[in-house]
């Protein structure tokens, strides 16, 4: 699957040397991701981290991320260094607040997920940093087999993660995706508004993705390990189409 990428904001991506050696904590970026979690009607948990997977790649792949784009120079300083997501939670008027800056909402069944022009950790909006970025979480559904028209984000049956920590990941595991695409398949992606599946992989099924990452033929997430997980786990394998099966 790595065979090139065919939008430049994301072509760092496939150069493992990009990272520099030592980071200067003012110059710390990340994306914000909202997930909107209302009290009294909350999201399924796959809905969000569908949305939140979507909402990611988004904000690198809209016109105005490329060259020339008022986002650009943002995005592109973020891709080229070390790809921090932090999600919050957001509801009523916080989320409402939100929703004007910057970024793309996207919204699968009944949850809505923002998720913002990349920026400095120092310089994150009043309205961003009032949000808790931890303390709630949605229960496991059973979302049942994907689309095979869709590309699916598997997630490690053996690792317990946070509805953030997850959201997180599965944003970082589309981006690696689009960023690995042939050019033709990553157009007729983003004519289909980049919509894909997310699934706790099978364990029997996570070995065989295993190997797919391991060949090139799909993309793993691993984690620095900041947070719920050790450094170096790989929390979620991407696929373009569901296989392989179990």
């Amino acid at each position: 699957m790595t065979t090139g990428c065919g939008h430049p904001v994301l072509a760092p991506l496939l150069d493992p040397g990009r990272l520099p050696a030592d980071e200067d904590p003012s110059q710390v970026r990340a994306m914000q991701v909202i997930l909107r979690i209302e009290r009294d009607a909350p999201p399924s948990r796959t809905d969000l981290l569908e949305a939140a997977a979507t909402a990611a790649v988004a904000v690198c792949l809209d016109e105005r991320a490329r060259p020339g784009g008022e986002w650009h120079a943002a995005v592109a300083a973020w891709v080229d260094g070390r790809i921090r997501k932090l999600t919050r939670r957001a509801r009523g008027a916080h989320w409402t607040a939100v929703s004007a800056l910057p970024g793309v909402t996207v919204v699968v069944g009944g949850a809505s997920v923002r998720a913002l022009v990349p920026g400095l950790v120092s310089e994150t909006p009043r309205e961003v940093s009032r949000l808790q970025i931890s303390g709630t979480d949605l229960p496991p559904d059973a979302p049942g087999p994907p689309d095979d028209d869709l590309p699916v984000v598997w997630l490690n049956p053996g690792l317990d993660l946070s509805v953030g920590k997850a959201a997180a990941q599965v944003g970082h595991a589309t981006m690696l995706l689009a960023a690995s695409l042939p050019a033709d398949d990553l157009a007729r992606w983003r004519a289909d508004g980049l919509r894909c599946a997310v699934r706790v992989a099978h364990p029997r099924r996570w070995s065989l993705l295993g190997a797919e990452a391991d060949s090139g033929r799909a993309v793993a997430v691993r984690d620095a390990g900041f947070t719920e997980v050790a450094p170096g786990s790989m929390t979620c394998i991407a696929t373009w189409r569901p296989q392989p099966t179990a």
